[in-house]
């Protein structure tokens, strides 16, 4: 009953950071920061009018790879969740290998956003923008993460 509780858990948070995807109002960042991931890009940019139009065009073709990127990745945390108590050997690797897939689409995109916010505002305020959005999916990471169980975790608080 234990397990069945955690994976319920598990699949209903996976359910809420995906609907705060969709929305692009995520709650962990609006519950750290107390704004918009929008607002607190343009906010920390703070680029002249010419710049921020350039580099809006750049930044939502940025956000539309990412969401989807973090669809999957949202995805893959359902199917753990749902496959937690009876993992399997071939169902890790498969999972496994979907995030580092995952993992490295995302290196990618940082990759290519990065080159084309270079050519419209320059290297500095790339290299600023790539920074902020690695803090950003850390925080987010990190968030996920802690509420995710490790592999095995359950069964070794067991009280025998």
């Amino acid at each position: 009953m234990k397990k069945f509780l955690i994976t319920l858990l598990l699949v209903a948070s996976a359910n809420c950071f995906a609907q705060s995807l969709e929305k692009e109002d995520l709650d962990v960042i609006q519950s750290i920061y107390g704004r918009s991931k929008a607002e607190l890009v343009k906010q920390y940019m703070n680029l002249s009018d010419e710049q921020t139009s350039a580099f809006l065009k750049v930044y939502e073709g940025y956000e539309a790879e990412r969401k989807s990127l973090g669809l999957t990745k949202l995805k893959l945390i359902d199917d753990y969740a749902i496959n937690y108590a009876t993992l399997t050997d071939a169902k890790a690797d498969e999972l496994a290998k979907g995030l580092l897939k995952n993992n490295l689409s995302y290196e990618k995109l940082y990759n290519k956003t990065y080159n084309k916010a270079k050519k419209a505002i320059g290297a500095i305020n790339a290299a600023k923008f790539v920074q902020l959005e690695f803090y950003l999916q850390t925080a987010i990471s990190s968030e996920i993460q802690d509420s995710i169980p490790f592999i095995g975790e359950i069964e070794k608080s067991k009280v025998n």
